[in-house]
Formats: structure tokens, sequence, C-alpha cells
């Protein structure tokens, strides 16, 4: 159950972003102002509203510790605001002087990221407020952001639809067209994803856009075997596009606001709609949960922010099934019996118990195998049982990590530590400086022939160390989204040798 609790009416114009600490509620809007309210009894602050900007303010953050926060606006500015006071700590201008669409902070607080309409992106000491690095990309208008929550990587959405991940050094690591008719938001959980192994560690991404859609998508990042990034599923329930979407900090729940003025909240284990929330009466523009206690707040062209309750009920809907953490193909017989049970076919565990199937046996049950080996004979259940399996590998094959072979040790089949691999005796090299020569879509001239697609690049970077990267990738038609394995390596080293052969 979640229950409206109460209604901000403060703002004259649009509501544009809502953003909470701990124990503060932001809000900004087309009417140049953020406003800040305590979470105790929704009052505004003493010092609220905050006016500095001379244009619409797009967006507002609060730094991980809640002590300051940022907005960014049309006026080409980003100011932190001291939360104690209101005071302006900085402003910072964006170098082109494009108004500013989104901006946010890393979750060490030391990094601010902003993002402006004509494609820059800008990456600020937090603490110096000085410029740190800059980029931009190919087209459209940055309008979304999020960082991943290890922190040494972020991801930018554009107006023309691409996702773009960046590392901590502003170099491009990846491009990929996401949402046809743009992306207008992206949000990353907080929790990783339950099941890695080998030592992976996986964290889901929500992005929303035009097309109506929010796609869900796994990304990791670890320090022998890099950067990864999988499509996972689209959800849908909005019949118009979607402008908004946030995880809840327990990463249990994912919300979307839309253009159809509706607020619908999905549960991120089995991406089912929870709530479907019909209170604006205009689009829903923004959407946030509090960091510690189960309030959300969605904002709207009406010119409101509502605030929802959740109770105990929607939070044990939203928990994690009573399942093994491990890949399905390690698990026990007892495993496959818990997860019997928890998808109502617990008639079948005796049967299942009697044959010894185990994890890597049920992925390998078939329609005929359950009719004739295990004796099942309604075809309804028979059905149902294969729809479950079949959506056991589909998530076997989302999330466990196709390690390439070069980085198993040939005898134990243990991850190396410190693995050096050669591709066929052959190395591409490009300037990782230069992002125009960085592999954005994972194609080359030898696309079409099915093959999987190998580069390879080096940078003599500037403290001493060598970037090195393959892309594994599979090349798509135009109208299917590619899933691109990236692998990222820092070696530190005093000398490299290169030799080449063909």
């Amino acid at each position: 159950m979640v229950e409206l609790i109460h209604t901000l009416a403060d703002h004259n114009d649009d509501v544009n972003c809502c953003a909470f600490s701990s124990s503060l509620l932001a809000t900004c809007a087309l009417d140049k102002t953020i406003r800040l309210y305590f979470l105790s009894d929704f009052t505004e602050v003493p010092y609220s509203p905050l006016k500095f900007h001379t244009y619409a303010v797009h967006c507002c953050c609060f730094s991980p510790s809640g002590h300051i926060l940022a907005s960014c606006s049309t006026d080409g500015t980003t100011v932190l605001w001291d939360t104690q006071n209101g005071q302006i700590l900085a402003v910072m201008e964006q170098p082109s002087g494009s108004p500013v669409r989104v901006c946010r902070f890393s979750p060490d607080s030391t990094c601010l990221v902003s993002g402006a309409s004509d494609g820059t992106v800008v990456l600020w000491n937090a603490q110096s407020y000085k410029l740190h690095r800059c980029a931009s990309v190919k087209d459209g208008s940055l309008v979304a952001c999020a960082f991943f929550p290890p922190g040494n990587l972020f991801v930018t959405g554009s107006s023309c639809g691409d996702l773009t991940v960046w590392d901590d050094k502003m170099r491009c690591l990846h491009s990929e067209k996401a949402h046809d008719l743009g992306i207008t938001c992206c949000d990353f959980s907080s929790q990783p994803v339950p099941g890695g192994e080998r030592g992976l560690q996986f964290f889901q991404l929500a992005s929303c856009g035009q097309d109506c859609q929010i796609k869900i998508w796994v990304i990791s990042f670890i320090h022998i075997l890099g950067f990864e990034l999988k499509y996972k599923s689209t959800l849908t329930g909005h019949c118009a596009p979607v402008l908004a979407c946030a995880f809840s900090h327990d990463g249990q729940m994912l919300v979307s606001g839309s253009v159809d003025k509706s607020v619908i909240v999905y549960d991120t284990n089995t991406e089912n709609i929870l709530h479907t929330l019909t209170q604006h009466t205009r689009y829903v523009t923004t959407c946030a949960f509090a960091p510690n206690i189960l309030l959300l707040a969605t904002g709207s062209m009406d010119k409101t922010v509502n605030i929802w309750q959740f109770d105990t009920e929607t939070l044990c809907q939203a928990k994690i099934p009573d399942q093994p953490k491990q890949f399905t193909e390690n698990w026990s017989e007892d495993d496959v019996s818990n997860w019997l049970c928890a998808e109502g076919l617990e008639d079948l565990v005796d049967i299942f118990k009697m044959n010894n199937i185990d994890g890597r046996e049920l992925l390998n049950l078939t329609k005929e195998s359950l009719a004739d080996d295990l004796k099942i004979e309604s075809l309804g259940l028979r059905s149902k049982v294969l729809r479950k399996i079949e959506e056991l590998r589909t998530k076997v094959k989302t999330l466990s990590s196709e390690i390439p072979d070069e980085f198993i040790c040939p005898i134990t089949r243990e991850l190396m530590k410190d693995p050096i691999i050669a591709s066929d005796s052959k190395a591409s090299v490009y300037n990782v400086g230069d992002p125009g020569s960085i592999p954005r879509s994972g194609r080359s001239s030898g696309e079409g022939n099915g093959n999987p697609l190998r580069y390879s690049y080096l940078e003599n970077s500037m403290d001493g160390g060598v970037w090195w990267a393959t892309v594994h990738g599979v090349a798509k038609s135009q109208t299917q989204l590619s899933n691109f394995t990236f692998i990222f390596k820092y070696c530190h080293v005093q000398f490299l040798s290169i030799l080449t052969s063909k």
C-alpha cells in the first residue's frame, strides 16, 4: 500500500526536479527557484527559496553527505549551496555558456558532473570548485547523468538516445543507442545484483526515454577485468514518453514518471508493477526516493510535488526472493527445491528430489524429459515449469560474465591476477587520448561476416602507466541492441615492448 501524505504547491511554474538528503527535500522549477523542506514535517526551511539563477532551474542534487546542494540552469551555471544556511559556495560556469541540463555528485563527493545542451560534459572538482576535465558527445543535448556506485565510472544520456560511459579521466569507454527518440533520465541502483560469480559485482542501470520505455542494463567494473555493459530487459506500462526514473535506496523498487501523467512503481526483482499513481494532472517530470525512509517524491508540470509513503507490505512485496545467490548451474538439490516453492511449484519438490535434480540438471530439462522422465502428466504444469526454467536461462545469460578464456588459468581454471594476452598474434594500436580513435560502436570493416569483432589499443598515460583494452562484440542488425563486452585493464609498467607479426 502506498499513501499520498503531503502535496507541496509553492512553485509557480513547472517542477523540473526533486532530490532527497537524509533530512531535506529539494525541488526546483521553471520559476528560477530552488526550495528546501524538512522531511520531519515538510515545512519550508527558513532560508528557502534559494534564488540566484536568472532562468529555469533544470536539476538539483545533494552531495552524499547532504551538506551541499547543486543546482543547474538555462543560464549556463551550476551553483553549489550550503544546505545549513542557504549560502552560495560557488558558481561554476559551463565553458561553452550553454544551458546546463543535469548535474550529479560522485559517490565520494569529490567530483561533480554537469551536462549541457550543446553536448559538453564537465567534471568539476567539488572541493576546489575548479574545472577538472571537459569532453563532449557527438550529437544531441546531455540531459541525464548517473554515477556508477563504486565511483570510477559515470553514464550520460543524450537527447539523441545515446548512453555514453566515461571513466574518471573523462575517457569515453562506450556509447550505445539506447532509446530511439532520445533519453530523458537514467539512474543506478546503489545495491549490487545478487548472484555474481568469480568476484564480479554487478549493478543495475535504468534508462528511460521518449520511446515510452524503461530499459534495464547490467554494468560491472572490476580492477582486473574492467568494464562490462549488458542490456537486460525492457519495462512497459506507460503509454507516453517516460520523463524520469529512480531506484529506491535498497534497490528493491524502481519508479518512473511519464507524459501520461502517471507514476509507476516496479518490483526490481520480478519487474512486476506494484503501484500505479495517477494523482498528478499534468506530465510527471521527476521522481526520487528518500535514502533512509520509505518516502517517494514526484514532481509535475502541474506545479506540485507529491510525497508518498510506503507501508511494510509494499516493502515485503519487493524483497529479494529467498533463493541462493550463486548462479543457477551451481544450485544444490535443496536450492532447486527452494526455487520451486518460491515459484508456487511446491507439489513438484518430491519428484525433483527423487530424480536428484540440481541446478545444472534443472537448466537442461526439456518438455520431453518432464513428461517421460519425471512423469509430470499435466500439460499446463509442464508448460509452467518450462517457462520458469526459460526465465532462469535468460537470467544466467544476462548476469553471468562471459570472462574471456585468456583470463582463466588453463590448469586450475581460476581467474589470473596479471594475465598477458595476444589476440591472434596481432595488435591494433589506438591513441586513447584522441576520443575519435576509440571504437564506440564496436564495428569494423570486417562487420557483417558473423564473426566476433575484436579491438585492442594502448596509450602511454601521463602517470607512466599503460591503458590497455580489448573490446569483444558481436555485430547485429541496426534494428537490434548490440551486446558488447568491454574489458579494460590498467597496468603500471616501467617498460613496454610490443611485437607484432602478421
